[in-house]
């Protein structure tokens, strides 16, 4: 099982974000028959199977193992992963496109690097598991708390040059080509 796995096809997203199936999804962090699933979420265990085909059908949940009880066969399913995210490339070719947006300091601008990030790690990791390598990532998270806007005007003067000296430090034309995005934003209040 992964630990996230990014969703980049629409049926794929369509079928994990019904209701249901995203619940069976959730409890299927730990392998699960339908009779077992059934049971635990109160729901008949044929239409358990019907959601559990759907599932497998898109590749999010997979076979754990099969046991023998007398003539019959009980398939064990576990998720592919722990958690999901929806690529914007399953909603639109074009979503997420920071290029159609000209005010680099605007919340849109944010969300289209966002998602493009979503979008093109989830496909290197992808790559990266098919062939058992891992994929170097860089992160870097952490919070701050400016004073004023002119106290982050000058953090954000100040971060620019960093970052732009250090990129001009460590580039060479002929390495293997990085993408550095560094963001900012209020930290949303936390709802009851």
């Amino acid at each position: 099982m992964q630990d996230i796995e990014v969703i980049e096809n629409a049926d794929a997203a369509v079928v994990a974000l019904d209701p249901v199936r995203a619940r069976l999804l959730g409890e299927l962090a730990v392998p699960a028959s339908a009779a077992g699933l059934a049971a635990r979420v109160g729901i008949a265990r044929q239409k358990v199977n019907y959601h559990l085909k759907a599932l497998e059908a898109h590749g999010l949940v997979e076979l754990s193992e099969e046991r023998r009880h007398g003539g019959i066969t009980e398939r064990v399913l576990q998720a592919s992963a722990a958690s999901y995210v929806v690529s914007p490339a399953a909603v639109s070719v074009t979503a997420a496109d920071p290029d159609a947006t000209a005010d680099h300091l605007s919340a849109a601008y944010l969300v289209a690097l966002a998602g493009r990030l979503v979008r093109e790690v989830g496909a290197l990791a992808r790559r990266a598991g098919v062939t058992g390598r891992r994929l170097p990532t860089l992160t870097i998270d952490t919070q701050i708390g400016f004073r004023s806007a002119d106290d982050r005007a000058a953090f954000a003067d100040d971060l620019t040059s960093a970052v732009l000296d250090l990129a001009a430090r460590y580039h060479h034309d002929d390495g293997m080509p990085h993408r550095l995005v560094v963001a900012a934003h209020p930290i949303p209040e936390e709802r009851p």
